[in-house]
């Protein structure tokens, strides 16, 4: 069962979905035109008051940000199916659970002992659906937290292994990803599985995953607990089309922006779509890793990107690590101490 501390705080973050839905349609300032009163000024020669009409926002696109946030989502019926793995500390399975309305798979990592652990959900970086197997993508990261007694649900995202197809995800710049990672955590509660401590879940995303996860954060603040991140992508989708899909002749950009315009063309899309154009809605506290030798997503990008949340007063900290590319390597054992820290911080 969920403590009362825990529902209070969903009830908040839904609450605070349901208030700022509005405002986080249109640029710096909306929300206050959006709630303007009307005028009750006479019109000159008129003996009666005339109210001005109230600016109605710009509806926001059905492909951004603000839609997901607008959206109730509904993530329930996690499965446990076949074991896949027994280890001396923790038993791996296969899993699916629904994510508004899609079946989702995945794996989790359950620890061997008395329970309740807490609980972590994991987004993977970039790998080629059609080469992607489930579970794959962290799987060092899989074996270490469930080692060190945290439950691990390991999303492989729609149309990835034996998940639903969603034809439009990539055309939508994978946004539905997003909206798997939110459900995954509330698959997790709604299960009331007694191994895990529905109270203390968190997240942990690496490269395109890290992306998903600063998306997570913005459009469901509360779901969680806490957030790590390793050698993330940007938090500006344009900068990441630019960088591997555009030099490569990817179709796909062609297809983007034929259906939502170029960032010169519609820049309004391209600010609905970047995380941190919200980063006044997160509420979790967010660890961010990077290599300094990452020649694959550039260390500028996590740079800009905490500054942003520390510009906003968030509670944020990148470390770097000097001479570690993308994958890292000596140095992962010093991140992954560094990431258990953090989590037992605020994990409880």
């Amino acid at each position: 069962m969920r403590s009362p501390r825990c529902a209070a705080r969903i009830g908040a973050g839904l609450m605070l979905v349901l208030v700022v839905a509005v405002g986080c349609t249109e640029g710096d300032g909306a929300d206050e035109t959006a709630r303007t009163e009307p005028s009750t000024t006479s019109r000159a020669g008129s003996g009666t008051p005339s109210a001005t009409p109230t600016p109605t926002p710009t509806p926001a696109d059905p492909v951004s940000l603000p839609a997901l946030i607008r959206r109730e989502h509904h993530g329930s019926d996690l499965r446990l199916g076949a074991v896949r793995l027994r280890t001396d500390a923790y038993t791996q399975y296969a899993v699916t659970y629904r994510s508004n309305g899609l079946t989702i798979s995945g794996i989790m990592n359950v620890p061997r002992g008395e329970g309740p652990f807490p609980a972590l959900v994991l987004a993977h970086g970039y790998i080629d659906p059609e080469v992607y197997t489930t579970g794959r993508g962290m799987p060092r990261e899989q074996d270490l937290l469930a080692r060190k007694g945290y439950v691990v649900l390991h999303t492989d995202y729609r149309n990835h292994a034996g998940s639903d197809d969603d034809p439009d995800n990539d055309v939508n710049l994978r946004l539905g990803y997003t909206e798997d990672v939110i459900t995954a955590v509330q698959a997790l509660r709604s299960a009331a599985r007694p191994d895990v401590d529905d109270d203390r879940i968190g997240l942990l995303g690496r490269s395109m995953g890290g992306g998903v996860v600063y998306n997570a954060l913005v459009v469901a603040p509360g779901l969680v607990d806490a957030a790590v991140v390793f050698a993330p992508v940007s938090s500006r989708p344009e900068e990441n089309i630019d960088r591997f899909q555009r030099p490569e002749g990817d179709p796909l950009v062609e297809e983007i922006e034929a259906a939502h315009g170029t960032p010169e063309e519609n820049p309004e899309f391209w600010r609905q779509v970047s995380p941190v154009t919200y980063v006044d809605r997160v509420t979790e506290p967010l660890l961010i890793h990077h290599g300094t030798a990452d020649d694959t997503c550039p260390l500028a990008w996590s740079k800009r990107t905490a500054a942003a949340f520390e510009a906003a007063g968030k509670d944020v900290e990148l470390r770097t690590y000097a001479g570690e590319g993308h994958t890292f390597g000596p140095r992962w054992p010093d991140s992954m101490d560094a990431t258990m820290a953090f989590f037992e911080r605020h994990l409880g």
